[in-house]
């Protein structure tokens, strides 16, 4: 009896992990560049945690780029905004969202290997520092204007 009831604890031990931490979603996702021979592209989405533990992005991988990097923008010198690196991530604490929307945070694709064209198809793989890796299809909307989509942007505030 008593083996049984150390092993039982081991288990519930080792399930514990698994039971609490970070569930990411990611919604409202759409990728664009700024035109047919643009070098350079982005994507948009909402993450969403709806576990009870913090969670990070930490980076991003695709192969329609040379080299992915998580961006964001900031006031320089005159008011002028700037386009920079983000090397520690953007922060997603549990059960709230982050935006990345445009002139804001954002996945950055530098030195596209093709174009980037309407209604394809981008598959990046996201990389979350609980959550592990998630891929997602990311649809190229070149149409879309800022603030379009089912998600209203103005209501959620970035963490």
């Amino acid at each position: 009896m008593k083996r049984i009831l150390i092993g039982a604890l081991t288990a519930a031990t080792f399930a514990l992990p698994a039971m609490a931490g970070s569930e990411i979603t990611i919604t409202d996702a759409y990728a664009r560049a700024a035109g047919a021979s643009a070098m350079a592209g982005a994507a948009f989405f909402v993450i969403e945690n709806t576990g009870d533990v913090d969670d990070r992005l930490i980076g991003a991988r695709s192969d329609i780029a040379a080299k992915v990097e998580l961006h964001t923008h900031i006031e320089g010198e005159g008011g002028v905004m700037q386009m920079r690196q983000v090397e520690d991530g953007f922060p997603v604490a549990a059960g709230s969202s982050h935006v990345l929307q445009r002139g804001s945070d954002h996945v950055m694709f530098m030195g596209l290997k093709a174009p980037m064209e309407q209604d394809a198809t981008v598959t990046v793989t996201l990389v979350f520092e609980k959550a592990g890796e998630i891929e997602v299809d990311i649809p190229v909307d070149l149409e879309r204007q800022p603030n379009m989509g089912g998600m209203n942007h103005g209501s959620m505030g970035s963490n």
